[in-house]
C-alpha cells in the first residue's frame, strides 16, 4: 500500500428504498473551466458553486502557478484575478493536474498561445492518456513540444507559440477537450480561428468565452456537427460565474433511485444543457419515472429539479451519435441496463477506450464480476438485462472513478454485497460522494 496515497477499498450492501433531496456538487466542467477563464480574463472573476474536488483544486494550483491570483473566500466560493489573454507567466516547476485530463489539456491550449514554457504532469492514470491529439492541433499555431514520454504522454513540456497563428481545424474524434483547447490557444492569435466539430460535443467553452466577452459564433455544420468561429485577441473581461449541480455526478443517485424498489429522490439544480442529456433522454426510452420539478437559468446554463422513482426499466437501442451527449455516463448506463428487462446495444463507444481507464472494458468487468452477461462487439458495448442481478463480486477500479461509483451503486441493488478495490479516486470529481449516498439510504461501509 502506497502510504502517501493508502487503498480505500468500500462495499455497497442491497439497501432500502432511497428517499430524500440532496445538491449534487457543483459541475466539474464548469468549475474547471471557469478558474482558466478566470485567470485570462482581466479583472476579478467570483465563483459560487464551485466543485471543490481535487481535479478542481490541481486547475486552481496550476492557475495560480502561470500568475493568476486564485483563493478560496468560503465554501465553494472563489476568487480569481486574471492576468489577460497571453499573460500566463512561466511556470517555476511542473504543473501537477493529478487526475484532471480536462485541467491538463484545457491549460495546454492556453499556454500555447503565451510565450512561456510550462511542464504538464499528472497521476499515474492521467500519464497514461493520450496527449497527442491536443499537441497536433496546438502546434498549428506556432507551439512546439520540447519534451515528451513516448507515445506523447505525460510528463510533457510545451513551449507556447512567440507571434500565434489562426488555424481552421477539424476536429478527427468527437472530443470537447480537444476543441476546448484549440479555442483557448485561439484567444492569442489574431484574426479567426475555426473549429469544425462533425459530431457536436458539450458546448461549455464557447457558452464561457462569450459570458467572459469573446467574439464567437457557433453553426450547425452537417447532420450533427457545429463550426465554430472565434475572433482571437479579444480582452476578456471578468464575470461572475454560477456552477450549477453536475449532470454526470447526479446520474449516480438517480440510477440507484431507478433501480432500488420503492425510492424517491429529487435531486435540485441539475444542468440540463442538451449536449450533456444524453443520458436522461436514454433513461426515459427505458421507462425512467423522471419527472422535471422547475426549470431555470442560473449563470448561462439550463438546470432543472429532477423527481426520480424506482422504475421498471427495458433495454433500448442507444445510437452512436448520442455518445458526446453522454460520453460520462455510460458506466451508470450500464449498470441500469443489468436491471432493465432485455438487451441494451450502446454504440459508438470508441472513446471509452482513453479516459482514465480503459473504460469500455472497465465496464464490462464490472458487470461480468457480478453476474451479468455482457459483450463487447466492435465499440459498441451489449447487456443482456435481467430485471435484477446477483452481484457478490470484486470490482478493479483502476483509479476510475466513475466505475468505482457505478460498482458501488450495482451492489446498491444486487442480491449480494459489490465491493471495489479502491474508492480513494472518487473525489476526483464527487466529494462526500459515500455521506450523500448514505443520507439517501444506501448501506455502504
Amino acid at each position: 500500500m502506497d502510504p502517501v496515497n493508502p487503498v480505500s477499498p468500500l462495499t455497497a450492501r442491497r439497501s432500502g428504498p432511497f428517499q430524500g433531496r440532496v445538491r449534487v456538487p457543483g459541475d466539474k466542467s464548469i468549475s474547471v473551466r471557469s478558474l482558466i477563464l478566470g485567470a485570462l480574463a482581466v479583472g476579478e472573476t467570483r465563483i459560487t458553486g464551485m466543485l471543490e474536488s481535487e481535479d478542481a483544486l490541481n486547475t486552481a494550483n496550476a492557475m495560480r502557478a502561470l500568475g493568476a491570483t486564485v483563493e478560496r473566500t468560503g465554501e465553494r466560493a472563489w476568487r480569481i484575478v486574471g492576468v489577460g489573454v497571453g499573460g500566463f507567466a512561466e511556470p517555476r516547476a511542473a504543473l501537477d493536474f493529478g487526475n484532471s485530463g480536462t485541467g491538463c489539456r484545457l491549460t495546454m491550449g492556453a499556454v500555447a498561445g503565451c510565450p512561456i514554457s510550462a511542464t504538464f504532469d499528472g497521476d499515474a492514470s492521467l500519464r497514461t492518456r493520450p496527449m497527442r491529439r491536443i499537441l497536433d492541433p496546438l502546434e498549428k499555431f506556432g507551439a512546439r513540444t520540447i519534451d515528451q514520454k513516448e507515445g506523447g504522454r505525460l510528463p510533457i513540456t510545451v513551449k507556447g507559440a512567440l507571434d500565434p497563428i489562426p488555424v481552421v481545424y477539424e476536429v478527427p474524434v468527437p472530443s470537447a477537450q480537444v476543441k476546448s483547447a484549440v479555442l483557448l490557444a485561439g484567444l492569442a492569435a489574431p484574426g479567426t480561428t475555426i473549429v469544425i466539430e462533425n459530431e457536436a460535443t458539450r458546448d461549455h467553452t464557447e457558452k464561457m468565452l462569450k459570458h467572459f466577452g469573446a467574439s464567437l459564433k457557433s453553426e450547425e455544420y452537417g447532420k450533427h456537427g457545429r463550426r465554430i468561429t472565434l475572433i482571437g485577441q479579444p480582452e476578456l473581461e471578468a464575470a461572475p460565474v454560477v456552477v450549477p449541480a453536475d449532470p454526470s455526478s447526479a446520474a449516480f443517485p438517480l440510477v440507484a433511485a431507478l433501480i432500488v424498489p420503492g425510492s424517491e429522490i429529487v435531486l435540485e439544480g441539475v444542468m440540463t444543457n442538451p449536449l450533456r442529456a444524453g443520458l436522461l433522454t436514454t433513461l426515459r426510452e427505458m421507462g425512467a419515472g423522471i419527472e422535471v420539478l422547475e426549470s431555470r437559468n442560473e449563470g448561462g446554463e439550463d438546470v432543472a429539479d429532477l423527481r426520480v422513482r424506482a422504475s421498471p426499466l427495458k433495454g433500448v437501442d442507444v445510437p452512436a451519435e448520442r455518445a458526446p451527449t453522454m460520453i460520462d455516463e455510460y458506466p451508470i448506463l450500464a449498470v441500469a441496463a443489468a436491471f432493465a428487462e432485455g438487451v441494451t446495444r450502446m454504440r459508438g463507444l470508441k472513446e471509452l477506450r482513453v479516459k482514465e481507464s480503459d473504460r469500455l472494458e472497465g465496464t464490462a468487468a464490472l458487470l461480468r464480476n457480478n453476474g451479468v452477461k455482457v459483450e463487447i462487439e466492435g465499440d459498441d458495448l451489449i447487456v443482456h438485462g435481467k430485471g435484477h442481478a446477483l452481484g457478490g463480486g470484486l470490482v478493479a477500479t483502476h483509479m476510475d472513478h466513475r466505475i468505482a461509483m457505478s460498482a458501488l451503486v450495482f451492489g446498491a441493488a444486487s442480491a449480494e454485497p459489490v465491493k471495489v478495490d479502491d474508492a480513494a479516486f472518487i473525489a476526483t470529481s464527487f466529494p462526500g460522494f459515500a455521506d450523500m449516498m448514505r443520507g439517501l439510504g444506501a448501506a455502504l461501509d
